[in-house]
């Protein structure tokens, strides 16, 4: 393991651009941040960012817990847009994280205050902008991830401490016979989640210090120690160059894990069904 940044605000939703370059937010910092070996660059959002990803055209897109909406940056100018912030007549409950399916749809999870009360939902935002639940009920709704086929969604119920999993049907955008799967501990339990190339699935445990690497079978077939409490998230170098990298809010970590995994394809807007 190498620690590649310290003292960051909140870190959350590592990912990679097209071009390969790590990127990270600082929720409580209120940043959309790239990390390049020179250093840090800062982009202010105004908002309270939290989990993010990228399109096959370089454009970041990543929820907003402060403006309780789905916004995109586009690095090249600066740019940010607000692709939806209600639905039912209602503001969006503090988007937390998102990923795309294989047919550009974008799901995204809205935990809002559901900690004690099963009020937290899932979305999904259609390419030709319909926005629509696909999963309600649940205590805060958090991380999620695609299998790399895109036939299976897992989510994280952090006040559950479990994840649930379901057939994923992205032609309809349905949930389908999603059940309990996996119970990781508590408390709170699961954060943000990938899937490695191995097909396990790497979860962070947020107060654990520990990422545990689910099996198929819904089973914990080994866990990795971190050097601070609150693991926030965790993606996968497609180039090989950083292997797993993890985000860690109690000491403001940015880790690498260079002899990891490689991680499963993700999805990136652009419609392959």
């Amino acid at each position: 393991m190498k620690i590649i940044v310290e003292d960051l605000d909140f870190p959350e939703g590592p990912c990679f651009d097209p071009a390969g370059e790590l990127w990270f937010v600082e929720l409580k910092g209120g940043n959309l941040v790239r990390w390049r070996e020179s250093g840090l660059e800062r982009f202010a959002t105004g908002g309270d960012p939290n989990g993010m990803t990228f399109d096959h055209r370089g454009v970041a897109w990543f929820c907003d817990a402060g403006q309780c909406a789905v916004r995109t940056f586009e690095p090249a100018t600066g740019e940010f847009k607000t692709v939806a912030d209600r639905i039912d007549g209602a503001p969006l409950f503090k988007p937390n994280d998102l990923a795309f399916d294989a047919a550009g749809n974008l799901v995204f999870t809205c935990p809002g205050d559901s900690r004690t009360e099963p009020t937290g939902y899932v979305c999904c935002l259609k390419p030709d902008g319909a926005l629509m639940k696909v999963a309600t009920g649940k205590y805060f709704p958090n991380g999620l991830a695609f299998t790399a086929d895109g036939k299976e969604l897992v989510i994280a119920e952090t006040y559950r401490h479990r994840l649930w999993r379901g057939s994923w049907d992205a032609a309809t955008a349905r949930w389908i016979d999603a059940q309990p799967w996996a119970d990781v501990g508590a408390p709170p339990g699961p954060d943000g989640m990938a899937f490695g190339a191995d097909g396990l699935l790497y979860v962070a445990v947020y107060r654990h210090g520990q990422i545990k690497v689910i099996n198929t079978a819904g089973e914990i077939a080994r866990t990795i120690d971190l050097p601070g409490k609150n693991p926030t998230n965790v993606a996968f170098d497609s180039s090989g160059k950083l292997g797993m990298v993890v985000t860690e809010a109690e000491r403001g970590l940015l880790l690498s894990f260079p002899d990891s995994e490689s991680g499963a394809r993700l999805f990136d807007g652009r419609p392959l069904i």
